[in-house]
C-alpha cells in the first residue's frame, strides 16, 4: 500500500485545484495508474532507504581544542642546554634564503642581510627582494596550483596541518625559537610564547574546519532533495604580506589561506626573514605541495603593485599599520574592474590600545599588568598597552611609585640573557621614528617625562622604558599607536570617571583594552561604554596574551576587518562556498495546484510527444472558455 506520507502528498497536489473550484475534469485526466507506480517507485526506492546522494561531502568527528604547552627552559634542564646550542648554530653562520617558487630554490646574489637587532653589526640571514619578474614567475605557479590543491579532499589538507603542528612543536621549535630571538629581538619567553602560538594555528584551525566542513544545510524533505554546501578557495592567488612582531602570525598568513583550498605568495618581514624561512620549511617537510605557497622576500612597494595589478588577485591577507592597509585598498580599489574577483582584503593592524583603572581596583594587579603589557617585547606588539588611565585617588597613593620603581628596574639588554625583559626595537626606522616620538615629550609644555625618555643606537636599538604624564588627551600621543616602549599616563579626576570613559571610546579606537575594578556594577558599565572601541576587552588582566581558540583576536574601524583570527569565523574569509541542491523527485508539473487551468493543456504528454501531426487539432488551443 501507498505509504501515509506519500498518500498525504498526492492529497495535497490535489486539493488547491478542488478548494478554488477548478474543472472536475483536472482531476480525471491524470494518469492515477502511473501516478500512483511513480509514487511507489519513489517510496520503495527513497523513502523506505533515503536516497543515495551523488555528491561526496567530507564530515569529521570533532577533536578537543587544547593549547600548546610552554615549554620552561628552567635552568639545568635539557631544552636550556638544546636552546643555547640552537642560539650558537644560527650565530655561527650567515643563512642563505632563497626565493621558492613551485617547490623551486631560487638564489640570487643576497645582497641583502637580516641583522640582529640589538647587535647590529652581526647578521644572521642573507637574501633578495624579488623583481617583477619573479613575483610573476610567483604568480603564475600560485594560480595553477590552486586548481589542484582545491580539490584535495580536507582530510588530507588537515593531515599535513597536523604534522605540522607536530613537526614546529618539536624538530623546529627551537630552530624558530632562536631565529626569533636573534632576528626579531624577542627574549626566550617572548619567543617560546610566540612559537606555541604557531603551533596553536597549525593545530586548532583543522579542528576549527572541521566543525565548518560538518555543517549541511537544512533538509527538511530528505526522501525528495538533499542540499549540499562545499568548501571552495578562492579562484586565483592570495597575497600574504606578514609582519616582523608575531613568527605565529607570520605562519598564519600565509597558511590560513592555503589550509582552505588557496594558493599562497607570501611575502615575509625584511626583520624576520630566518624565522619565517624555517617555518616554510616545516610545512615543505609536513607535506604541503609545491606551489601552494611560494616564498617571495620582496620589497613591500613593488611587491603590492605587481600583486594589485594582477587580474588574478583573490585576496590579500595582512598585518601592519593602519597607512599600509589603507594603501593596499586603495590599490585595489582603482583597478577593480581588471580583477576577475573581488579581491578579499583581511587586515589587522594596530591601535590605541589603554588600561583603564577604576577607584575600587586591585592596585596591585593594576601595576603588574600594565608594566608586562607596556613593556613586553619593547612594546611591539600590536596589543601592546601605550595609554594607562588612573583615578586621581589612586594615583599618588597607590599606583605612581609601584609602577615607577618596578618599571625602573627593568634590564634592558641583549634578548639573550634570561634576565632580559626586553631588548632593543626591530630595525633603524623604528629606532628613529621612537627617537621623534621622545623628543616631542621632551618639549611639549603638555607632557611630564617621569621616568626614562632616553634611548641609544651605537651597538643596537634600544629605547629605555619610558613613562610619561600627558594632561591633552586630543594630543597624537593619546590617539595614536606608538609601538616602542613609551606609556602614556593620565590622571582623571574621580568626578570626571563618566566624562573620561567617555572620551576614551571618542579617541582610543585599539585592538584591545583593560578595566580594572573591584565594583562588579562599574564593570558591567564599563563593557558597555567601551563596546565599540575595541575588539577585545579585558577585565582586571593586562590588554595583551590573546591565545588560539580562546581570545580570538581582532578588531574593526581603523584597526582592521577584525575577522577574530583564532576562530572558526576566521577560516570562512578564505572560502568561497558552493551549495548543491540534488533532488530525488524533480518537478514534472508546470502548474500550480492553485491554477485553474482549462481542459485543452491538461495532458501534458500529448502536448509534448503528439503521436500525429493532426492531433493538434484535436486540441483546438485557440479555443476559449
Amino acid at each position: 500500500m501507498m505509504s501515509k506520507m506519500v498518500h498525504d502528498s498526492v492529497l495535497n497536489m490535489l486539493s488547491g485545484p478542488r478548494r478554488l473550484g477548478a474543472s472536475a475534469k483536472f482531476a480525471s485526466h491524470l494518469n492515477w495508474t502511473r501516478l500512483v507506480k511513480c509514487v511507489r517507485s519513489v517510496s520503495h526506492s527513497s523513502i523506505s532507504r533515503f536516497p543515495k546522494e551523488n555528491i561526496q561531502t567530507e564530515h569529521f568527528n570533532m577533536l578537543p581544542i587544547q593549547n600548546e604547552r610552554l615549554w620552561k627552559y628552567e635552568s639545568g634542564s635539557d631544552e636550556r642546554t638544546q636552546v643555547k646550542a640552537a642560539l650558537s648554530e644560527i650565530l655561527n653562520k650567515i643563512e642563505p634564503v632563497p626565493f621558492v617558487i613551485d617547490g623551486k630554490e631560487l638564489y640570487n646574489k643576497c645582497e641583502l642581510v637580516q641583522k640582529v637587532p640589538y647587535n647590529i653589526h652581526h647578521y644572521i640571514a642573507r637574501y633578495n627582494h624579488a623583481d617583477h619578474k619573479v613575483i610573476h614567475q610567483a604568480i603564475d605557479s600560485a594560480t595553477r596550483a590552486q586548481q589542484t590543491w582545491d580539490k584535495t579532499k580536507l582530510s588530507e589538507r588537515m593531515a599535513i596541518w597536523d604534522r605540522a603542528a607536530d613537526l614546529i612543536a618539536n624538530k623546529y621549535r627551537l630552530k624558530i625559537v632562536a631565529a626569533t630571538m636573534l632576528g626579531q629581538g624577542k627574549t626566550l619567553c617572548q619567543a617560546e610564547m610566540d612559537v606555541a602560538e604557531l603551533v596553536d594555528f597549525m593545530r586548532i584551525n583543522p579542528i576549527f574546519l572541521r566543525d565548518l566542513a560538518n555543517y549541511k544545510p537544512l533538509n527538511s524533505r530528505p526522501e525528495a532533495y538533499c542540499n549540499h554546501m562545499i568548501l571552495r578557495g578562492l579562484s586565483g592567488f592570495v597575497a600574504a604580506i606578514s609582519p616582523f612582531n608575531f613568527t605565529s602570525i607570520a605562519g598564519n598568513l600565509a597558511y590560513t589561506p592555503a589550509l582552505m583550498g588557496n594558493a599562497v605568495l607570501w611575502k615575509p618581514s625584511d626583520s624576520a626573514i630566518l624565522s619565517n624561512w624555517y617555518v616554510f620549511q616545516a610545512m615543505q617537510e609536513a607535506g604541503v605541495p609545491d606551489g601552494v605557497v611560494n616564498f617571495v622576500p620582496a620589497d613591500p612597494i613593488k611587491f603590492a603593485r605587481t600583486v594589485t595589478r594582477n587580474s588574478n588577485l583573490a585576496g590579500i591577507h595582512f598585518t601592519g599599520t593602519s597607512p599600509v592597509l589603507k594603501m593596499l585598498w586603495r590599490m585595489v580599489g582603482e583597478r577593480i574592474d581588471t580583477f576577475k574577483n573581488y579581491p578579499r582584503l583581511v587586515g589587522d593592524c594596530g591601535g590605541k590600545n589603554f588600561h583603564f583603572v577604576h577607584p575600587s581596583a586591585n592596585t596591585e594587579v593594576a601595576v603588574a599588568c600594565t608594566i608586562r603589557a607596556a613593556f613586553e617585547y619593547a612594546g611591539q606588539k600590536c596589543s601592546s598597552c601605550s595609554m594607562l588611565y588612573v583615578p586621581e585617588s589612586l594615583w599618588k597613593t597607590e599606583i605612581e611609585t609601584a609602577l615607577l620603581e618596578i618599571t625602573r628596574r627593568l634590564f634592558v639588554s641583549d634578548a639573550t640573557y634570561c634576565d632580559c625583559f626586553y631588548s632593543a626595537v626591530i630595525d633603524k626606522n623604528a629606532y628613529t621614528r621612537l627617537f621623534t616620538y621622545l623628543n616631542y615629550i621632551h618639549n611639549n609644555a603638555n607632557c611630564e617625562l617621569i621616568l626614562g625618555g632616553t634611548c641609544s643606537k651605537g651597538r643596537g636599538y634600544f629605547v629605555d622604558p619610558t613613562i610619561v604624564l600627558v594632561s591633552d588627551l586630543d594630543s597624537f600621543l593619546c590617539k595614536e599607536e606608538l609601538l616602542g616602549p613609551i606609556l602614556c599616563v593620565y590622571v582623571y579626576k574621580d568626578s570626571d570617571l563618566r566624562k573620561t570613559m567617555d572620551k576614551i571610546s571618542e579617541i582610543n579606537h585599539g585592538l584591545t583594552g583593560s578595566v580594572f575594578a573591584m565594583d562588579d556594577e562599574f564593570i558591567k558599565e564599563a563593557c558597555e561604554a567601551f563596546k565599540s572601541n575595541v575588539g577585545n576587552l579585558n577585565i582586571n588582566d593586562k590588554c595583551t596574551g590573546a591565545m588560539v581558540g580562546q581570545q580570538p583576536f581582532g578588531a574593526g574601524q581603523m584597526t582592521g576587518t577584525n575577522e577574530k583570527m583564532g576562530s572558526p569565523q576566521y577560516l570562512l574569509r578564505w572560502t568561497s562556498p558552493q551549495v548543491i541542491k540534488e533532488s530525488f523527485v524533480p518537478h514534472v508539473n508546470v502548474y500550480y495546484p492553485y491554477m485553474e487551468v482549462s481542459d485543452t493543456i491538461q495532458d501534458v504528454k500529448k502536448l509534448i510527444k503528439p503521436q500525429k501531426t493532426e492531433d493538434f487539432d484535436d486540441y483546438n488551443l485557440n479555443r476559449t472558455e
